[in-house]
């Protein structure tokens, strides 16, 4: 449901937003008459978005509401960035006639991939929008599996966890760490609704697993950023590694899955056993595994 209009607020966003364009900037002639005030005047936003003079005088003094076809004419006229549009919905009580923003490919930020390369025997993946698994370090390779013999499409990390035997397999106690990873999926999805790769993924797993379907369905959420994780791995045996994870800073949604173990514990020794054979793996075979 949107958001009750703000017509004080409307009429001083577009005012502003016409006095920071000038003639030029929207394509206009610049006659290069005496203008009383800066930017641009009423009736040439009126002009570019096509509507009367009088209609958008009255839309920024507040005495009438914008229609979503309006909002969209003049988010055009105005040239607003993606932000300001959600702004002037915002504002104009008609968030739910917000136009979808185009979603842009997953792309790691190369800090986030120079910071992977230094954590040599610290398991680190980043992970993506609906969880999905953008880059990996050799020591994820060396505890989960080598995720580049995965299909892009396929890998996502909650859909490891329900229908890769390696992976489900490798958590000693899977039903606790899925189901927080479907809180976590949950949590996503109330920020962003009406992704059709998220509703893609959901359908998929509730048709595939009957427990995916259960639990989606009990609409827990959970956006912990700390916790711990059992692993039986099949060459070391028993692991129980802190799991952190950091957001990017960018907004980017990408977050950052650090697995660690207390030094000198027996899972840190374990666990640098693990990432050594896979070091020594990965020179014998002549290449560093990284995601493609």
């Amino acid at each position: 449901m949107s958001n009750p209009a703000v017509p004080d607020e409307l009429g001083a966003f577009l005012k502003a937003c016409r006095a920071r364009l000038t003639p030029a900037d929207v394509g206009l002639p610049d006659l290069g008459n005496h203008r009383k005030v800066r930017g641009l005047r009423r009736e040439e936003v009126a002009s570019l978005a096509v509507i009367s003079v009088d209609y958008y005088t009255r839309l920024e003094q507040g005495r009438v509401k914008a229609s979503a076809s309006v909002l969209e004419t003049l988010a055009r006229a105005l040239r607003l960035d993606e932000d300001q549009q959600a702004y002037l919905y915002e504002i104009a009580g008609k968030v739910d006639a917000l136009p979808r923003r185009r979603r842009a490919v997953q792309t790691i930020r190369p800090a986030a991939r120079r910071l992977l390369d230094q954590l040599v025997d610290t398991p680190a993946l980043v992970l993506g929008r609906r969880l999905h698994v953008l880059d990996w370090n050799q020591a994820a390779t060396a505890l989960f599996i080598d995720f580049s013999t995965i299909p892009e499409r396929d890998r996502n990390y909650i859909r490891l966890m329900f229908t890769h035997p390696l992976v489900r397999g490798l958590h000693a106690h899977w039903e606790h760490d899925a189901r927080d990873a479907v809180a976590a999926l949950r949590m996503e999805a109330a920020n962003d609704p009406h992704d059709p790769d998220l509703a893609k993924l959901v359908g998929e797993l509730s048709v595939r697993d009957p427990d995916f379907r259960t639990w989606w369905a009990e609409r827990h959420v959970n956006s912990a950023g700390s916790g711990t994780k059992h692993y039986h791995h099949p060459a070391v045996g028993e692991l129980t590694l802190d799991c952190d994870t950091w957001q990017s800073p960018d907004g980017s949604g990408q977050r950052l899955m650090v697995l660690t173990a207390p030094a000198g514990s027996p899972s840190d020794d374990r666990l640098r056993i693990l990432t050594s054979w896979q070091a020594d793996r990965g020179k014998a075979d002549g290449f560093t595994v990284r995601s493609q």
